[in-house]
């Protein structure tokens, strides 16, 4: 069987809901539109699912006019969010440990997010002279990332949820593990083995397992929390005190990829 790309995700604003799509622009810092936003609180720092899990009950669609986000749980509660920001306000944002130029977008949007989680809070968003490198021991080209934990793209086989939720008592999404990239038609964790891919006619490199956080274990449709899939996880993925599922990569080239597309490993 060929491997093929089955799903193309993105995540518009860090921590909220992602966005299913068939074809996708790829840059350098990630997929087009790929947390190029994020939320920071009253000390310009990001804040997350981790601490924050009414976040996974906020939904994000992107509309020709911009990103609509809504509440899931009553969706004639959103606001709209345009592409290009209605303020010129300059904010220096911590993201882990990095510190990055960012720009607030709206008032609205403040507003908004604000009544929604309960905390004075402020939507910003990267602009293209941002320049946030990703970890220069693992990306090898100087590439640079988005508002993402640490590199532009996450890739996973479908083989390796089969495999996790042949072990679970409940079976989880995908979309618990937040990927870019969903691949069919391989053996279970065979991107572990990968280091160089096509995508269609795009070059890919593999840099890194990627280690999981207790950000899994939120159930995306209710908020909640609860010990899986960590605990099985580190059963049979743990390495050190580090659970892996699925590939940090980063993107040799530029270009438009679509859902079907065939995945060849080049090394």
């Amino acid at each position: 069987m060929a491997m093929t790309l089955s799903e193309i995700w993105v995540y518009p604003v860090k921590s909220l809901g992602g966005v299913r799509l068939t074809k996708a622009f790829t840059e350098e810092r990630g997929l087009q539109y790929d947390r190029r936003w994020m939320i920071i609180d009253e000390e310009n720092v990001f804040i997350t699912q981790r601490v924050h899990q009414k976040m996974a009950l906020i939904d994000v669609a992107l509309l020709d006019e911009g990103l609509k986000i809504s509440l899931r749980t009553d969706p004639d509660d959103f606001v709209i969010v345009p592409y290009q920001p209605q303020t010129a306000s300059p904010v220096t944002v911590k993201v882990w440990d990095d510190i990055a130029e960012a720009v607030r977008v709206s008032d609205e949007a403040d507003a908004w997010l604000s009544r929604q989680l309960g905390l004075r809070l402020r939507l910003v968003m990267m602009p293209h002279s941002t320049e946030r490198k990703a970890d220069p021991r693992y990306a090898r080209h100087d590439e640079n990332v988005s508002f993402a934990d640490g590199f532009p793209y996450l890739v996973i086989s479908q083989a390796s949820l089969d495999d996790l939720n042949s072990r679970l008592a409940e079976p989880i999404e995908m979309r618990r593990f937040r990927p870019n990239f969903v691949i069919s038609g391989t053996e279970p964790f065979a991107e572990d083995q990968w280091k160089q891919i096509t995508i269609g006619d795009l070059r890919f490199e593999i840099v890194k397992p990627c280690a999981r956080c207790v950000l899994t274990t939120i159930n995306p449709e209710t908020a909640e929390k609860g010990p899986e899939p960590l605990k099985t996880l580190a059963t049979y993925r743990r390495n050190g005190n580090k659970i892996l599922f699925g590939q940090n990569v980063t993107a040799r080239d530029t270009g438009e990829i679509k859902v079907g597309d065939q995945l060849i490993v080049q090394e």
